[in-house]
């Protein structure tokens, strides 16, 4: 299964980068093994998927454990502001990035799909956006 995560441009472009090896969230993958791909979309003001990755495994512990053990990697030069992130949350989650791909062409999705909704955090696809985001054979052979 596939999912369709939100994410801050800033954070998106730093997964892309290769600076940001953990996701953290404050909700879970029901079954992380069943993970396939994670597309990113970045919210605004780009509003676009930008790019994808796998899950490499998942970890879960109170905010300062997981900023002890992955802030170095969290793409946040300030505690504070990812412990703003996690306030009045006593477990958090960090999601290790693996394979990491840039879209060479963004998508808009809200061009190519009706009343498409950005998930608050993330959603699960269940092929709905197959057609999205499988490259076009004709205009991989281009």
């Amino acid at each position: 299964m596939d999912v369709l995560l939100s994410i801050k441009p800033e954070f998106a472009e730093k997964i892309l980068g290769h600076e940001k090896r953990y996701e953290f969230r404050k909700t879970p993958f029901r079954d992380p093994s069943a993970i396939g791909t994670i597309y990113m979309y970045a919210s605004s003001p780009v509003q676009e998927i930008v790019g994808s990755f796998s899950l490499n495994g998942v970890s879960e512990g109170t905010p300062a454990e997981l900023w002890r053990e992955f802030g170095s990697n969290s793409g946040m030069d300030q505690r504070s502001r990812f412990m703003d992130y996690f306030a009045n949350t006593d477990t958090g989650y960090a999601f290790e990035v693996a394979d990491v791909q840039r879209f060479t062409e963004p998508i808009d999705p809200q061009q190519r799909i009706d009343d498409f909704r950005p998930p608050i955090s993330f959603q699960y696809l269940r092929g709905e956006y197959d057609s999205l985001l499988t490259p076009d054979p004709q205009s991989a052979s281009d």
